[in-house]
């Protein structure tokens, strides 16, 4: 059985049109379920009975199971999700003044191996399908019910993964994200989060989604340090690129940096990446390191988050400081996975340590 929320629109309509059936049925069940939340063919009462129980039979509607669900005192909720071979992926709502973003995942683990990153030492397990990636965004808005003011209003692709290295599956996911008779995202709305694939951006149709790249250092032995994927993608090439980089009026590339004390949080690294995007149409987000007991690496003191700021918005860079989220909750990406990844070796131990 295949499940509905890998399903573009077009994909819908060609499944149902090669059984000889109108294909304005895909639209009905693209409002049925995304827009009213019907997940059970029976009750969709405009669809013939005798076609509701092809459907069913057809399509999948089964929810993520929600394995766990922590809620930090900053009102973030990190979200624990068990895909049907039994890994677990992560979601974390993040409510802020005017918009409620889920950051959602891509893969499970991560082959990037940043060094800051504990989804990076989780190792790669594999790609999420775009029924996976859909899927988080439908549980969680399940999840929240319909009370508008907890309604999603933004998504970004910063959860566990690197979104360009599965984009077989990204691209679909996007679609029907998008899709305006069924979630409705608009592109505008929608971040992906990289390392830095240039080759990957490059392929991305323009209005697609809004790019974030992770910078992290204005020099190459730093940022080489954090991520290895440096000497294949250096900041001259990312940086290069960005400059020739076509995207939509008002649209601006994002440089996400995260500030690590004592590795990146110096004035002379401030003034090093001001140096280096001197002139580009850009937005950068500093993020404070938000602690793990799977890195060494600690978080930045607040007065050299706020110098990098004052630094930057000074020579009239478009800057903001985002929060560190869910530090209570295990809010990094990766720890609630690595969590549940020690606690199954732990306990696959004990089961051949029994069976001596």
């Amino acid at each position: 059985m295949q499940s509905f929320f890998g399903l573009t629109l077009k994909d819908l309509e060609a499944a149902i049109g090669s059984l000889g059936k109108e294909k304005f049925r895909a639209r009905q069940l693209y409002t049925w379920i995304y827009t009213k939340s019907v997940f059970d063919f029976h009750e969709m009462t405009n669809i013939p009975k005798s076609l509701r129980k092809i459907f069913q039979e057809m399509f999948s509607t089964e929810l993520l199971e929600i394995k766990e669900v922590l809620q930090s005192s900053d009102g973030s909720r990190k979200f624990a999700f068990a895909v049907s071979d039994g890994n677990i992926i992560e979601s974390i709502l993040m409510p802020e003044k005017e918009r409620n973003t889920l950051c959602i995942s891509s893969q499970i683990g991560c082959r990037m191996g940043c060094k800051f990153c504990v989804t990076g030492k989780i190792g790669f397990k594999r790609n999420l399908t775009a029924a996976e990636i859909v899927n988080q965004v439908v549980t969680v808005k399940e999840y929240l019910g319909k009370n508008d003011e907890k309604r999603i209003t933004n998504l970004v692709f910063m959860g566990m993964g690197e979104p360009l290295d599965n984009l077989d599956n990204v691209l679909p996911a996007l679609t029907i994200l998008k899709e305006s008779i069924g979630l409705d995202f608009s592109y505008r709305r929608i971040t992906i989060s990289s390392v830095g694939l240039v080759d990957g951006i490059r392929t991305l149709p323009l209005k697609t989604a809004s790019i974030a790249i992770s910078l992290n250092a204005a020099d190459d032995a730093t940022r080489s340090r954090l991520m290895p994927i440096n000497r294949l993608y250096s900041i001259g090439k990312i940086v290069d690129f960005v400059r020739s980089f076509q995207v939509p009026n008002r649209i601006r590339t994002t440089f996400e940096y995260v500030i690590i004390k004592d590795v990146n949080d110096s004035p002379e690294d401030a003034k090093r990446l001001a140096e280096l995007l001197q002139g580009i149409k850009c937005k950068i987000n500093f993020i404070p390191y938000n602690e793990s007991p799977y890195a060494e690496f600690k978080a930045p003191d607040p007065k050299s988050v706020t110098m990098f700021y004052d630094y930057l918005h000074g020579r009239h860079f478009t800057t903001m400081i985002r929060d560190s989220r869910g530090q209570d909750v295990s809010g990094a990406c990766g720890q609630l996975g690595m969590r549940y990844l020690e606690k199954s070796q732990t306990t696959n131990k004990k089961s051949q340590t029994d069976d001596l």
